[in-house]
């Protein structure tokens, strides 16, 4: 390798062609420089010397057998190439009204840690919500070994809409902003930052990972402590002006549902009613609970082993859940709607609950509604493939701290 000075469009060209060469190695396992000619038509020499280049900055590496190659006969087996998966890391987090959740993903998306926390009483508490957040994502590096010069994006999912600088607006009480307290602007020395609705990453997630891959028209909808939507229409995530396509604002207008409030809050909120009256009756486990122990998924539980009073609040819950659906199947016309969440998991019974009255009360198209598979961690999930997407197309744009291109610009390759 010898120093030659280059000129400002040599420089350019360079950085070009080692740009296409590390997005094609973001986006595959084990290749060969055949495999790159292909894909971006450099010439062969121009592929190896980029290869070399990036093996020097870590970013990808040789695998040692290369007769594993399955282009491989005799003789001389050609170099091969792989991405080296700790190169970089990207963090994805799940910032909900009660609790978040951080994880650690390498390159190949591979979840290598994850921390949950709550915000306790103080969650509209702007400096609480900021201190929780960071502790959360310290604690998951920290458990990783992860440090932070080596991550390449953070990618927040909060309940409200974002613009594309990551802000929010003040929304219905200030609900909104007390979600957001500035994450864009404080987490700026985590890698590239975004910050995105939940629910346009729970999407993300299904279209990715979940069982949304493969439909080109789908709503992802969160369910828990209030309704939210992501659309994605004819394969394209949908966001809108403002970043508030999905909001459910129009269902406060919606006779038979009335509110925003998701399926958790009110399975939550019908359950703790019913101990108040006499409605429940004395043989029902949620006269037996403590108050602070009757939740959805103790609702969804009671009604599997028969409860009454547990059955009548799903039939209540599929009952606003078809009207959910049927609102945006007509606006929209998808095709599926994908109920997100962890209250997914345990959702069976509502779930079949509204397709019989989709079928028996609404018209036709009606959507199919299907269960997300993902849990608990679809908006998470979410994140981590928002912050890889974000690698794959502009990786030297997110280089690693103290391997800046600039640096070794003058090599000749």
């Amino acid at each position: 390798m010898r120093v030659d000075q280059a000129t400002p469009s040599t420089q350019l060209l360079r950085r070009m062609n080692a740009q296409a060469v590390l997005r094609f190695a973001v986006g595959h396992s084990v290749f060969n420089a055949s495999n790159v000619i292909e894909a971006t038509g450099l010439t062969r020499s121009t592929v190896i010397g980029l290869c070399d280049y990036l093996i020097e900055l870590g970013w990808i590496h040789q695998p040692e057998d290369a007769r594993a190659d399955p282009e491989y006969s005799k003789g001389r087996p050609a170099r091969r190439f792989a991405l080296r998966s700790d190169a970089g890391f990207v963090i994805g987090v799940d910032a909900g009204e009660h609790s978040i959740t951080a994880a650690v993903a390498n390159l190949r998306g591979e979840v290598l840690g994850r921390v949950r926390r709550s915000y306790g009483d103080q969650r509209f508490d702007s400096a609480v919500r900021l201190s929780v957040t960071c502790d959360a994502i310290d604690t998951v590096l920290a458990d990783c070994a992860v440090p932070i010069e080596k991550v390449l994006a953070s990618v927040f999912g909060i309940p409200s809409p974002t613009d594309s600088d990551g802000h929010s607006p003040v929304g219905q009480d200030g609900y909104w902003a007390s979600m957001n307290p500035g994450l864009s602007d404080a987490f700026v020395t985590y890698g590239r930052v975004v910050v995105e609705n939940d629910a346009n990453l729970a999407a993300i997630a299904e279209q990715s990972v979940g069982i949304g891959q493969g439909t080109r028209s789908f709503a992802a909808l969160l369910s828990g402590e209030r309704f939210g939507a992501g659309l994605i229409m004819d394969g394209v995530l949908i966001r809108g002006q403002h970043g508030g396509a999905g909001e459910m604002r129009v269902l406060d207008l919606v006779d038979g549902v009335g509110s925003a409030t998701g399926l958790a809050a009110l399975a939550r909120d019908w359950a703790q009613e019913s101990k108040l009256t006499d409605a429940g009756g004395a043989a029902s486990p949620m006269a037996e609970l403590p108050r602070v122990d009757v939740t959805a998924e103790s609702v969804l539980t009671a009604a599997r082993n028969g409860d009454e009073t547990s059955l009548a609040i799903v039939d209540r819950l599929g009952d606003r859940l078809a009207r959910v659906c049927f609102v945006l199947a007509s606006l929209l016309d998808v095709e599926r709607v994908i109920l997100v969440g962890a209250i997914a998991v345990a959702a069976g019974p509502i779930i079949d609950r509204a397709r019989t009255v989709l079928a028996e009360n609404f018209y036709a198209p009606i959507p199919e509604i299907a269960a997300s598979e993902l849990g608990a961690d679809a908006v998470v999930l979410g994140a981590i493939q928002r912050g890889l997407a974000l690698v794959q197309a502009d990786p030297l744009g997110l280089v690693l701290v103290g391997l800046p291109l600039t640096a070794t610009e003058s090599v000749n390759l």
